[in-house]
């Protein structure tokens, strides 16, 4: 029986080396480069909240890098090293914009990252800020942003269905391949929120008129005040990097007052001491624990978007509906 040979061409050994058909495959995957499967998206996102909705249209084809974690506040993060490491190899860089992340303008500058920076919160029903600014801290210093638009717009549903499709637009202008995936996620998350806001809509719906005025730590909630036709009152602004004065304090509890404040909530990302003093002032309970600026660890009450919305829903009318 005649032996079949073939000849491999190693142009690295610079012969033509001849070998039986049974071992030509064995010698060409030795010699010849494997096909190497697409790399993941390296994402960064700027805090926990769209670190999330990057995550639902991004799924198994994105390598997600949060920079601010859950039960963290992004007003007053402080980066690291690490941070500027992440943004330098990032393909995508996803951020909220209207001014929220204070830091991350001069991060990216430092860490020269070449990835496109986009603001989710572009083509979002805005609201203005009423007191056109607020401060943070910069290396213990405090510096002043001015800032029109209040941007903690991901608390309107219907807003973040806007940063879902920004996110998408965004995948895919960084990665055609798998634009069609991105596109049926962002798709069916959509579907998704859509029947999430139905649902906070109703719960909110069925506490009584006259009891639908609460109060939290800082101004956050204003978009879903508009959305879900409820009130807040806050002795800070929409930063918790400016800190509330005696007379920020003496006003709001007369606020309160006046304006019959059922419940007073805490917030993950902030120390409960001031709000608790202004319960014990106001004569009013604790209502629980408000997710605003941060997601809950995945093992809280508030792991994801969807779940922190519902979390923050169930809570505001379990409260302001209770005598």
């Amino acid at each position: 029986m005649r032996k079949l040979f073939i000849a491999v061409s190693c142009g690295f050994l610079g012969r033509t080396v001849k070998t039986s058909l049974g071992l030509a495959p064995l010698l060409l995957s030795s010699v010849l480069p494997a096909t190497a499967e697409a790399e993941p998206l390296r994402v960064v996102a700027s805090f926990s909240i769209i670190g999330d909705l990057a995550r639902e249209v991004g799924g198994e084809h994105i390598a997600l890098t949060t920079l601010v974690g859950s039960d963290a506040d992004a007003h007053v993060y402080e980066p690291r090293p690490v941070d500027a490491k992440a943004l330098a190899r990032a393909d995508v860089i996803l951020a909220n914009g209207l001014s929220f992340e204070g830091f991350l303008p001069r991060l990216v500058a430092a860490s020269g990252a070449s990835a496109p920076l986009v603001e989710l919160s572009e083509g979002a029903d805005i609201l203005t800020d009423p007191n056109g600014g607020h401060y943070h801290f910069n290396g213990g210093k405090a510096v002043f942003h001015a800032t029109p638009n209040d941007p903690h717009a991901w608390q309107s549903i219907a807003n973040a269905k806007v940063y879902v499709r920004n996110i998408a637009k965004a995948f895919c202008d960084a990665d055609r391949s798998h634009c069609p995936v991105y596109e049926a996620n962002a798709k069916a998350y959509g579907e998704e929120l859509s029947g999430l806001d139905a649902e906070i809509k109703a719960a909110l719906a069925a506490v009584p008129e006259d009891r639908r005025t609460g109060v939290v730590g800082h101004n956050a909630f204003r978009y879903f005040e508009r959305d879900y036709g409820v009130t807040f009152l806050s002795p800070q602004g929409i930063s918790t990097g400016s800190e509330a004065s005696a007379a920020n304090v003496a006003a709001l509890i007369r606020d309160i007052r006046e304006k019959r404040a059922v419940a007073v909530f805490a917030e993950n990302i902030s120390n409960t001491r001031l709000i608790e003093r202004i319960a014990s002032d106001a004569g009013l309970e604790l209502g629980g624990t408000l997710y605003s600026d941060a997601l809950s660890a995945a093992d809280g009450p508030a792991p994801t978007y969807a779940e922190m919305m519902r979390a923050n829903a169930r809570t505001i009318a379990k409260a302001l509906a209770s005598d």
